[in-house]
């Protein structure tokens, strides 16, 4: 039997390279048990972005017609975009034995927690403003404006780091990576997971 999945919150401001490290660690671990949820957004598709595998997009009526009918498990309006996750998906991925990682910003991970208080929350952060602008600018994404407006932004969402469980602070990727990596091994050890998953071999070492 395997044990549940757990869910996980990735929050940081925008260029600390969340989204980077989540892609890196499923693609360094293609045959395990780990999923990054596919959330739905009413922002345009950016270049080489497929809809359906980076997010699902739809229109700003379709999202608000799934929030009546209370589709998403969270949901937020991020710099005049709309951002929602299907609860029903990230229910049934966690009793699948399936770690699912949500990459949202903290007003999300909050209404994530309130629903859902064992979900553990990881926040990265930039390892100064200097490096987070220069990342910005280096993706060649987002006009002048609109990485004044990021910047300007994130020091209130890093103000929230001290509501997550772990902090990584993204200077060198690699070693970023390895303690991103460190957080889901040490919880896939803790006894409450073992227990289910080693359930037969508990009763036969223990058995009198």
């Amino acid at each position: 039997m395997p044990a549940l999945g757990t869910l996980y919150i990735v929050s940081a401001p925008s260029g600390a390279g969340k989204s980077s490290l989540i892609s890196a660690l499923l693609e360094s671990n293609p045959n395990s048990d780990l999923q990054v949820s596919v959330s739905h957004t009413t922002r345009a598709p950016r270049e080489g972005e497929v809809n359906g595998q980076h997010y699902h997009f739809v229109s700003v009526d379709e999202f608000k017609a799934a929030i009546e009918e209370g589709v998403f498990f969270e949901w937020a309006e991020v710099f005049g975009n709309y951002y929602g996750t299907s609860r029903k998906v990230i229910e049934q991925q966690l009793a699948n034995g399936i770690d699912v990682f949500l990459d949202i910003d903290w007003q999300g991970a909050r209404q994530v927690k309130e629903l859902m208080p064992q979900a553990k929350g990881i926040f990265i952060l930039p390892p100064s403003r200097t490096e987070l602008e220069r990342r910005l600018i280096g993706r060649g994404t987002d006009s002048d404006e609109v990485i004044a407006g990021r910047m300007a932004k994130a020091v209130s969402e890093m103000s929230h780091y001290d509501e997550y469980d772990y902090l990584i602070v993204n200077d060198s990727f690699e070693q970023a990576l390895a303690d991103f990596g460190a957080i889901i091994k040490a919880n896939r050890m803790i006894v409450t997971q073992q227990a289910i998953k080693h359930c037969d071999m508990l009763k036969d070492l223990l058995a009198e």
